[in-house]
């Protein structure tokens, strides 16, 4: 992925790499950013994006300083630049936030990861997991664990931290229409169906239920 503005790519290798316009890479974050903070879970990793905002944040900076003073375009142009950091920033907390919540799950799952998958964690993420968990085993240990009984001095993180709750409720809006969406029933005496839903229109619905569909990017958290 890259964004369009730079200087062309070598394709000489003859791969085709995705190329995005300054404002198809933001919306692309925004999209990313609300996903992440309504989901439950921690959502895939996008790296990609990252860099390319962080290069485009820095071409912004660049032109800047070329312009000239007192041009009110420079003011405009600073607070979109504040305003995309922003977006940035909260996103990546926000995931902080979810892997210090879930660690050892989001761990777990990254380890039983199937080769191709996509990473839900990006290098410096699932370095940052598996210091804070070797952290908090530490301080468990030195706090409390060594002062039980022997057969008490192992904990399972697994089973004593929380999961994402993934029958959680959360709004949508859909951006391609889909068909066919089984959602389960709320009680006993309810039946599995389906339902279809139309590019534009808004849902409250559990969030297993569309959770591929927040993968692919046919729906998008509100």
């Amino acid at each position: 992925m890259a964004a369009a503005g730079g200087e062309e790519p070598d394709s000489d290798d003859g791969s085709e790499e995705l190329v995005l316009t300054p404002l198809q890479l933001i919306r692309s974050l925004e999209q990313a950013w609300l996903n992440e903070k309504f989901a439950p879970e921690l959502l895939e990793s996008k790296p990609e994006i990252i860099e390319c905002v962080v290069e485009q944040l820095d071409h912004m900076e660049a032109n800047l300083k070329r312009a000239k003073k007192g041009d009110l375009k420079v003011s405009v142009h600073r607070m979109e630049i504040e305003r995309i950091r922003y977006v940035l920033s909260s996103y990546l907390r926000c995931r902080l936030v979810k892997i210090e919540k879930f660690f050892p799950h989001v761990l777990e799952k990254e380890k039983s990861r199937a080769r191709g998958e996509p990473s839900i964690l990006s290098p410096e993420e699932f370095a940052f997991a598996k210091e804070y968990m070797a952290n908090t085993e530490t301080y468990l240990k030195n706090v409390a664990l060594k002062h039980m009984p022997p057969n008490l001095q192992k904990i399972a993180l697994l089973k004593s931290v929380p999961k994402p709750n993934l029958d959680s409720f959360v709004f949508l809006r859909v951006l391609k229409r889909q068909e066919n969406i089984l959602v389960e029933p709320e009680t006993d005496e309810q039946r599995e169906y389906t339902i279809d839903l139309e590019e534009g229109s808004q849902h409250l619905i559990r969030y297993k239920t569309i959770a591929p569909l927040v993968a692919s990017g046919a729906v998008q958290l509100i």
